[in-house]
């Protein structure tokens, strides 16, 4: 609540709240379009989207498969910027104001996608599918551009709002709120979009469902504009933005607790892809969900990671940063060795979820409320947008080899060799030493 008094803190999380549910929903209704458009309940595969599926070795038999296969599209769309040009964004947002760029960014995201409409228009086709699939294709791209120059920004904002003895609690709320939009988005995404498509059809419209990401985007480009953001000025920059880029790394180099948060966040999110994957898995051996669950088990560690948020909000500032970090990674050690010995129990599976949630709490505010407090202000920009690019790729990789692992060698291993990991880098954390 000491936070949420802030009032342009408060402003700056109203923004966040809308710009993550839009990108939530715009993940949903890319998928809406693709069923409804691309994917008729009747229609054959083409040529083309067979060859696709063949090369990956996936089946395109029923229609959740298609549209899957279209949808894979949409997501390597919206990941290769984050992959690429992190870092890159990150120096603009340094040499930028940051709320105008926080401003520009959502109020551009509120345009691009109100062209959504003109992609269903009828056209010539390439590669077997319709000229209005890959203009998808490329406005998911350039979404996610102006994603990349959001984030850093929205991060090295924080701290220019916050007093350093709110830090906690700040990023406590924003790491609940992310999930709490991860989960609203993704639950309630699909029935908005159906709502607004009836509610305007029944007054003789159509396309209602192309007015809920405007309105998103422009909400949060809204309260951002509010914003009073003190900063300190730029200075005059003679220096090329691959100096800039060395320079943003130096910090990590010449500052061993930027370096230690940044290996904890990067190690977490890799845990926590692998245990996207490996869910699937843990729900098929629990007889009452079955491998379609998996998403029980999900809610469960975002339940835990909400509970994670409270807890550190409230007790994290008696406790030191790397013993936070260390009994986090501790629990989720744990966590891991006993779902992996514990198969099959519903009610333990789902315990263990919970607290392998609280534990990535644990981890993941602590290390970033010490990046934002020991890194320079003037290099926040680019420090963050190198902690989108390392995340991206920790969230990336682990979704491709976890199921790779888990086919080859079963999963008791597997979650075994996630537990090691995680008990590296806490005994990495040194607890043993007060300070």
């Amino acid at each position: 609540m000491a936070v949420v008094r802030l009032e342009d803190f408060r402003r700056l999380w109203i923004g966040q709240i809308f710009s993550q549910l839009a990108d939530k929903f715009y993940i949903v209704l890319m998928v809406f379009l693709i069923a409804q458009h691309w994917v008729s309940q009747d229609a054959q595969s083409s040529g083309a989207m067979a060859e696709v599926a063949s090369a990956i070795r996936m089946d395109i038999e029923t229609r959740a498969q298609r549209i899957t296969l279209l949808a894979t599209g949409i997501y390597v769309a919206n990941t290769v910027p984050a992959v690429l040009l992190g870092m890159l964004a990150g120096v603009w947002a340094d040499r930028w104001p940051k709320r105008r760029v926080m401003v520009a960014s959502n109020a551009m995201r509120a345009l691009l996608v109100l062209l959504a409409p003109v992609c269903l228009l009828p056209g010539p086709e390439l590669l077997g599918l319709s000229w209005g699939y890959w203009a998808l294709l490329l406005m998911t791209f350039l979404e996610s551009v102006l994603t990349q120059f959001f984030a850093p920004a929205e991060q090295a904002a924080i701290p220019l709002l916050v007093p350093n003895k709110l830090l906690l609690a700040a990023n406590s709320l924003y790491q609940a709120t992310s999930m709490a939009a991860t989960i609203v988005g993704f639950a309630l995404g699909q029935p908005i979009l159906r709502l607004l498509n009836q509610s305007l059809a029944s007054l003789g419209l159509s396309g209602g469902e192309f007015l809920l990401l405007p309105f998103c985007y422009g909400m949060a480009a809204l309260s951002l504009s509010t914003i009073r953001l003190r900063e300190t000025p730029s200075r005059p920059n003679n220096i090329g933005i691959g100096e800039e880029i060395r320079e943003g790394l130096q910090v990590l180099v010449k500052r061993p607790t930027v370096r230690r948060a940044m290996r904890n966040l990067v190690l977490l999110y890799s845990l926590l892809a692998a245990m996207y994957v490996l869910a699937i898995s843990l729900a098929g051996s629990i007889s009452s969900l079955g491998p379609t669950g998996f998403g029980s088990l999900l809610a469960m560690s975002g339940l835990g990671m909400a509970i994670g948020a409270v807890l550190t909000a409230q007790l994290g500032h008696r406790i030191s940063r790397h013993h936070l970090g260390a009994a986090g990674l501790a629990a989720i050690t744990c966590c891991l060795v006993l779902l992996g010995q514990l198969q099959g129990r519903l009610l333990i599976t789902l315990s263990l979820c919970i607290l392998l949630g609280i534990g990535a709490a644990l981890v993941a505010i602590p290390a970033q409320t010490t990046l934002q407090e020991d890194t320079p202000e003037r290099e926040r920009g680019r420090v963050f947008g190198l902690q989108n690019n390392l995340i991206n790729i920790a969230l990336s990789l682990p979704l491709v080899l976890a199921g790779t692992l888990v086919s080859s060698v079963g999963l008791r291993p597997v979650l075994l060799l996630l537990a090691t990991l995680a008990l590296g880098a806490a005994v990495l954390e040194r607890p043993w030493k007060r300070c």
